[in-house]
């Protein structure tokens, strides 16, 4: 017996001095204590919580050098390897997870949209359930503030900038012919389904260093990477009709879209101001294919539509009018693949291919373009901790454009270009604490047309004021090369360029987000031309240059009112630009002063229904008056839009929507022609240009089919 308990004696206190003991303090960097921090050693089953003071303790039988892990819900989680005999009487101080909710965001002249986004203005079912914008993302865009009203063209026209400084990216790929082609006094349309789309980055400048070749913006569109359901869409509308089918397997996925557009019947209906001879047709499908793979994911989307249309329009120097013919063919190829290299590296690839081909017969004489055009870009992102994130990557783009005109008046004429760009950007995300982040990067671009490299420095800073509010600041310089309606007469000229200084403050709270931002741009190498409109004939320079700067205030409450949601934005313009054939500077004809919108929605339980209005106000556009002195020497009245739809719940998932632009038919006016020569009385005769149609009606019919039988077209409702 007295063996026995002294060989349990023994065990003991070999036991005893086997064991180490780890203890310590754990707070946050102010020092306030951390209560129910996790605290361990990795791999093992030894540790334990701290208390309300922040202590822990615990014992180990595990000897030499070993991993302790601290992590706490909104911190950093904190690690130490060392030998045991220095974890003694610790004090471990645990900073702020600089990712989470609260954190603040670079976000000085982004609008984002999309679930997975911190910072939401819109959702991307905005897109399809804003009265005034008919389905077009576009036309969504332009109840944001620092887009300016054009209603005869469509397309983004920001912050002083015209409509190509504006680049539209999917999936961060290029896409260089966003937009249907359309000719004078008819707008334009997005050529992309919405639907297709979970995410939308409108950046109104100082935008990331990883894009390039736009002046003033850039519109980022990624496309849906899981479908939750397989489903059957079907719409018939007052202008045609759309298919669609999304199928789901164990790790890919397809969603194709289909539609037919003819404006015949509904223009029998409802005649315009046009004289038409064939009203606008159109063809499209588009197809999004999805491959999980064990480490990333590659999508492959693809769009092709074809249009056509002619007519006559009134022109006060021809009596007959002017003929217009157009037919285009528009190809769209995007593939990409996404993924981890391992735990701190990931690598994104990408291509695009577009072919865009169009014919166009205006009187009696033909123009004829066919554009292809590439775009290739590697991208890597090191993430080192989450305070310091490393993203660089290289591009190309590389363009064709050919075009031939031929005339009664003129034999056959062969003009056009081709170039290359090759670029390469480095970007660092530096997050001091969650309350101070800083983006700082450089891009290097080389013409191949024009044999000259530019550098374009940029960095963005914010700081996060208070739990719902943030301060931003961005600078950056940017630069684009000349369109394609200047390049294919001359390349003596050069890449434009404009510096951006924005500044901004944001405050989201409860369903409700107020943002206001001031900037200012310097223009600097636009193109100058000496004739009314560019030609082979004439002489080019890049001596044009202008500013822009303004304020644009944002609205957003969904949370005051049950059941409704609105927004209201304001923009602000100062812009003047010596550019084109301009004499003078002066502030251009695509520029408002003012721009206000305001878009609300609310549902009816009792009715099934909602109910949406979009009303939109621009000040006058300059235009010139040869009567009087002076270049750009007057300005057309307000424009003036007020836009209702109704969304009616037939059943889960069926849905018949009624919208009506310009319900009370304001009288607007696009700008004024002008005689060539002056009447007998020494004045110039003048043409009011008004919209195709004061009003636009529409009635679509909106089905889904799906196993869940819930889910349908406008899933909020």
């Amino acid at each position: 017996m007295r063996f026995m308990a002294t060989l349990c004696i023994l065990c003991l206190w070999l036991n005893s001095m086997a064991q180490s003991t780890i203890n310590g303090i754990v707070t946050d960097t102010t020092g306030n204590p951390i209560f129910g921090a996790n605290v361990y050693l990795e791999g093992t089953y030894d540790g334990s919580s701290t208390d309300e003071k922040g202590h822990f303790s615990f014992s180990t039988i595990t000897t030499e050098t070993q991993k302790l892990v601290v992590s706490y819900l909104s911190f950093d989680t904190y690690t130490m390897v060392g030998d045991l005999s220095y974890m003694k009487n610790l004090t471990i101080k645990l900073r702020y997870d600089v990712n989470a909710l609260d954190a603040v965001v670079l976000s000085a002249g982004i609008f984002e949209a999309g679930d997975n986004s911190k910072v939401n203005a819109l959702q991307p079912l905005d897109v399809v359930t804003t009265a005034s914008a008919l389905g077009d993302f576009v036309g969504a865009l332009q109840t944001l503030p620092g887009t300016t009203t054009v209603a005869e063209d469509g397309r983004l026209f920001v912050r002083g900038g015209e409509a190509d400084e504006t680049q539209i990216f999917i999936d961060g790929i290029r896409v260089f012919t966003p937009y249907t082609p359309s000719t004078n006094n008819i707008p334009t349309r997005g050529r992309y389904s919405p639907f297709l789309f979970d995410g939308i980055t409108f950046s109104t400048g100082g935008y990331s260093a990883e894009y390039g070749q736009a002046l003033s913006s850039v519109l980022l569109l990624n496309t849906i990477e899981t479908p939750d359901l397989e489903k059957t869409d079907i719409g018939i509308m007052t202008v045609g009709a759309t298919i669609g089918n999304t199928q789901k397997w164990k790790k890919n996925s397809l969603s194709i879209n289909t539609s037919y557009i003819n404006l015949a019947p509904y223009i029998g209906l409802f005649p315009d101001r046009n004289d038409w001879k064939k009203p606008f047709e159109s063809t499209s499908g588009e197809a999004v294919f999805r491959q999980k793979l064990d480490n990333g994911l590659f999508k492959f989307y693809s769009a092709f539509d074809a249009s056509n249309f002619q007519l006559t329009q009134d022109d006060i120097n021809v009596s007959e009018g002017i003929g217009f013919k157009l037919k285009n063919n528009n190809l769209y190829l995007n593939g990409s693949y996404k993924g981890m290299l391992n735990d701190i590296w990931t690598i994104f690839g990408g291509m695009s291919y577009t072919y865009a081909k169009n014919k166009v017969r205006i009187n009696d004489a033909n123009v004829n373009n066919d554009e292809n055009s590439i775009h290739a870009k590697l991208k890597l992102n090191k993430r080192f901790s989450s305070r310091f994130k490393l993203n660089f990557g290289t591009e190309l783009f590389s363009t064709k454009f050919v075009e031939n005109f031929q005339s009664v008046f003129m034999s056959y004429l062969d003009y056009g270009y081709s170039n290359s760009i090759f670029a390469a950007y480095a970007e660092t995300d530096i997050f001091f604490s969650k309350s101070l982040a800083l983006k700082t990067g450089v891009r290097a671009e080389y013409s191949s047309l024009f044999k000259a490299f530019t550098i374009a420095p940029r960095v963005s800073l914010a700081y996060k004021t208070s739990k719902n509010s943030q301060l931003s600041l961005a600078y950056g310089n940017f630069y684009q090369n000349p369109n394609s309606d200047i390049l294919k007469f001359t390349t003596d000229v050069e890449s434009k360029r404009t510096d951006h200084y924005i500044l901004n403050y944001q405050l989201n709270k409860e369903g409700k987000m107020f943002r206001v931002e001031a900037y200012y741009k310097n223009y600097d190498n636009l193109v100058k031309y000496n004739t009314e409109f560019p030609d082979y004939d004439s002489m080019y320079s890049n001596l044009g240059d202008g500013f822009a700067r303004g304020i644009d205030v944002f609205w957003r409450d969904n949370r005051s009112v049950k059941s409704l949601d609105y927004w209201l934005s304001y923009s602000y313009l100062d812009s003047e630009r010596n550019h084109k054939n301009y004499p003078m500077d002066a502030q251009p004809n695509f520029a408002n002063t003012h721009n206000l919108s305001m878009v609300g929605k609310y549902w009816i339980e009792d009715w099934k229904s909602q109910i949406g209005m979009s009303y939109n106000f621009a000040s006058g556009r300059t235009y010139t008056n040869p009567n009087e002195t002076g270049f750009l020497n007057s300005k057309t009245k307000s424009y003036n839009s007020l836009s209702l739809n109704w969304a009616y719940l037939i059943s889960p998932q069926k849905i018949l929507y009624m919208s009506v632009n310009n319900a009370l038919g304001f009288n607007n006016v696009n700008g004024y022609q002008y005689a060539n020569t002056p009447n007998t009385n020494g004045i110039y005769e003048r043409r009011t240009l008004k919209p195709a149609a004061d009003q636009f009606f529409f009635i679509g019919f909106f089905w889904t089919i799906s196993e869940d039988k819930k889910s349908n077209q406008l899933d909020n409702l």
